[in-house]
């Protein structure tokens, strides 16, 4: 029988023995933790985990089938949440518990201008008398997440703001009503690093000023690091360590925990100079094997583990443990105890001999007109690059880093013919591609292919996998046309079945696979990353990372690598070039850029990437948000 919730002060959420799940399946398993006043806890794990469901489960927002059993207690609501009536609950969210969910754009009304929606959520609980002081409230909120022009922007829609701006409406709209209890999930997801920063002082600041409990859900342990107090490690829809962050994470007793910790750390390398990674993916939701869920892919693994649980809860209340210790597991889990304390930092490979350049890009420019606002202005300008040149060579590593808005989407296009610029030069092994016709294009097409940086976009979900990856074979010359996309798909480390399945059967992490098997389908000679890593879990961006690697050496193949974090450039690129509102402002080998940084816009990009080692040291999201560096904590 659940206890009442009779100390709100020392507890203002309890959970006990949550599950959830279907008819059929087990989903979430066991669930149970506490959240006392201003406390910050974190939930971390890889995707399938059980980590989003939870929160859902929480709010009472499961999907149609899936339902909870349980107990979910609120400090001063009188009714269990678990089965607490849709009225009821509809009382509860938005206001004595909220949630930041991942997705701001699909969370946000699109017709429904962004102030309206901040004041739509404190007259629908009562805290504002009338629409005309909440709208002044919204404003007033909007302006405490740092938005700018706070008046204009609550008239815009969302689809008029940045992904930083529109996260903040969402932070604004979680905090309008003062919750006891704020559940984020994955707010901070392929944002850029110093905007993820800005957005995670704006979380603890609000936190804190209201004293509310903070649930943060990530796969990022480094921001677990620098903004919660305690942790919670999910797998199999079970938690199966937990503790204070600087205990877990420096002294981490389950297997899945420190393959998390190696993998999140992109200078520890193994023996072969390859990231540490977790074998293997987490299995489909509520397929999970008998006894320990993580036996399929632990090192560590007995024939007990197939009875055993895999988790004992440890007296105390202080988390859980594996029942075997780590004896002589392989280097994945024995040498990544403490990963990101103890490790060496390692230099960047030498870059390749000088040659002529096989991409040369000479005093690039490109603007954009947008459209007029007044009939008596011209229409605006925006000078998306201001005079760029850089070279690229055969075999040559090559790292565009910026922030959003920086100019690298442009640059990537022009690079691969599919717009035309302003002024200034692109050749391609000599030959021209600025400005020339789709039909002169011919030879780009071949030699030049783009992995995106969201897999489910870029394929066709119609198509199977095996057509997919055929498709751009169309018109070529191939004798063994599926011979081609077996190779491709065992190149990628793909099922040989893999082909007869569809996108969305496949994980995010295998989707990256197959659309880089599709890159490499007319054998081209230069491969253009666009951020293809930025929204993947730690574990599998450690396996992607790899694999751009082996491919890269196997196919002898050139690498144009985009990304806003410049921790990942470092790891897979040999030359690095920072761009900054459409400018070139740093350009050097990897290790230089990173450790060594000559330009203040590239300083503050190495600050904002949170480390595991920095939140441990001292340095907070506040810090962060300021690019302060760690050896100034």
């Amino acid at each position: 029988m659940t206890r009442p919730l009779t100390e709100p002060a020392s507890e203002v959420l309890r959970v006990e023995g949550l599950h959830v799940g279907t008819a059929d399946l087990r989903l979430v398993s066991d669930v149970s933790f506490t959240l006392a006043p201003g406390e910050r806890v974190g939930l971390i794990g890889e995707s399938g985990s059980g980590k989003s469901l939870t929160a859902l489960a929480l709010m009472g927002l499961l999907p149609e089938g899936v339902r909870a059993t349980g107990s979910v207690r609120l400090a001063g609501v009188d009714t269990d949440l678990v089965t607490a009536p849709e009225p009821r609950l509809a009382r509860v969210r938005g206001a004595a518990m909220t949630m930041v969910f991942q997705e701001p754009m699909s969370a946000l009304n699109p017709s429904m201008r962004v102030g309206d929606q901040v004041a739509e959520v404190m007259l629908l609980h009562g805290t504002q008398p009338d629409r005309r002081r909440a709208r002044a409230a919204a404003v007033t909120l909007l302006k405490s997440v740092h938005l700018p022009e706070p008046d204009r922007l609550a008239r815009a829609y969302p689809h008029q703001l940045s992904g930083g701006q529109r996260q903040r409406v969402m932070i604004a709209i979680a905090l309008a009503n003062g919750p006891s209890v704020l559940l984020a999930d994955e707010p901070t997801t392929a944002l850029d690093v110093t905007v993820q920063a800005q957005v995670l002082d704006l979380v603890l600041s609000g936190v804190a000023e209201r004293d509310a409990a903070l649930l943060f859900i990530t796969h990022d342990l480094a921001v677990v690091a620098t903004v919660c107090e305690r942790v919670l490690v999910m797998y199999g829809g079970r938690i199966v360590e937990s503790g204070p962050v600087a205990e877990v994470f420096t002294r981490p007793r389950h297997p899945y925990t420190r393959g998390l910790l190696a993998a999140s750390d992109l200078t520890d390398l193994d023996g072969d100079g390859r990231l540490r990674t977790i074998p293997g993916s987490v299995p489909a939701a509520g397929r999970f094997p008998d006894g320990c869920v993580f036996r399929t892919r632990c090192p560590n693994a007995a024939q007990d583990c197939a009875v055993l649980p895999g988790w004992s809860a440890r007296e105390g209340g202080g988390g859980y443990a594996c029942h075997h210790p780590v004896g002589t597991a392989p280097a994945l889990v024995r040498e990544s105890h403490i990963p990101v304390l103890q490790v060496q930092e390692r230099g960047s490979p030498e870059p390749p001999p000088q040659a002529e350049p096989l991409i040369a890009v000479r005093d690039l420019h490109r603007s954009y007109r947008r459209p007029r606002t007044s009939l008596t202005q011209a229409p605006p300008v925006v000078h998306a690059l201001r005079g760029v040149s850089f070279d690229v060579a055969a075999g040559q590593r090559f790292g565009l880093v910026g922030e959003s808005g920086s100019g690298k989407s442009t640059l990537i296009r022009l690079l691969a013919g599919l717009d035309s610029p302003t002024s200034g030069t692109i050749t391609f092994d000599g030959r021209d591609v600025g400005g020339q016709p789709e039909r002169r294009l011919g030879f780009l097409r071949e030699r030049l292919q783009v992995v995106f940086q969201d897999p489910m976009g870029s394929l066709d979900p119609r198509m199977r996998v095996r057509d997919a990856v055929a498709e751009p074979l169309a018109g070529r010359r191939e004798p063994d046309v599926f011979g081609r996309v077996a190779e491709l798909l065992e190149a990628v480390g793909l099922p040989a079945d893999a082909g007869d399945r569809y996108p969305h059967q496949f994980s995010g992490g295998q989707r990256q696979r197959i659309s880089i098997a599709r890159a490499l389908a007319p054998r081209p000679s230069v491969l253009v990353a666009d951020e293809p890593v930025s929204a993947l879990d730690v574990s599998v961006r450690a396996q992607i990372l790899n694999l751009l690697a082996d491919l890269v050496q196997r196919f002898r193949l050139t690498l144009v690598f985009v990304s806003h974090d410049l921790s990942v450039v470092r790891q897979v690129c040999d030359t690095t070039a920072v761009l900054h509102r459409g400018e070139l402002v740093e350009l050097g080998p990897s290790a230089q850029v990173a450790d060594a940084p000559e330009h203040p816009y590239t300083r503050r990009l190495v600050a904002a990437v949170p480390t595991i080692r920095g939140a441990l040291g001292g340095r907070s999201a506040a810090d962060l948000a300021r690019g302060v560096p760690e050896e100034q904590v």
